[in-house]
């Protein structure tokens, strides 16, 4: 099997995260989140604790920027492009999962990437939520929906995409059938993505 990349976003308490993290290990491909912070400071230069307090966030305005850094690249576009390059990198090394980070989009002209959508009805959700994430906030259903708006604006900002538009994924699942259900459904798709010619 060639090279791949699998590349997931997610709806906020879907487990997309957990998913793939358990296809990773299924398919014995390397598994990239939150390391990509890491990977992008080093990229960009900048402090690790100053990428993570800004990384996945929508750039303020044109005439903002423009008065702040005085027309040099905003600081959220450097963390961005540095994220990119970084994801670029880890999927020419070798068979990779990589959670969010616009990844599908940097990754749009390579021919072995497999772009997946996670999502789930917001009742599942809600209990992830509580039992997998430990969230004990009071209006929790708000929550939710304030990180995945955060999510589409992030993305369709940067790529100039629809967030979660079923047409820019192979493949969309429904978490609800349970997380390692999702992952082998996600397994058989990339052995028989790996098998089919690409155009």
């Amino acid at each position: 099997m060639e090279k791949y990349s699998v590349t997931i976003a997610r709806e906020y308490g879907s487990g997309g995260r957990i998913i793939g993290k358990l296809l990773a290990e299924e398919l014995g491909a390397a598994f990239y989140d939150r390391e990509l912070i890491s990977l992008a400071a080093e990229e960009s230069g900048l402090d690790e604790d100053y990428v993570r307090s800004i990384e996945q966030k929508k750039t303020p305005g044109f005439l903002y920027n423009l008065y702040m850094t005085g027309g040099v690249l905003p600081i959220h576009e450097q963390v961005f492009l540095a994220q990119s390059n970084a994801i670029r990198r880890l999927a020419e090394e070798g068979s990779c999962v990589i959670i969010g980070r616009c990844a599908d989009y940097a990754l749009e002209d390579r021919p072995n990437c497999i772009r997946v959508f996670v999502y789930a009805p917001l009742e599942f959700r809600l209990r992830i939520a509580r039992d997998e994430y430990h969230e004990d906030r009071e209006n929790l259903v708000d929550f939710i929906r304030k990180q995945d708006k955060g999510r589409a604006s992030y993305y369709n900002f940067f790529t100039q995409n629809k967030w979660g538009r079923a047409q820019n994924y192979n493949l969309c699942i429904d978490s609800s059938i349970g997380f390692e259900a999702s992952a082998r459904v996600l397994k058989k798709y990339v052995e028989e993505f790996a098998l089919s010619p690409r155009p």
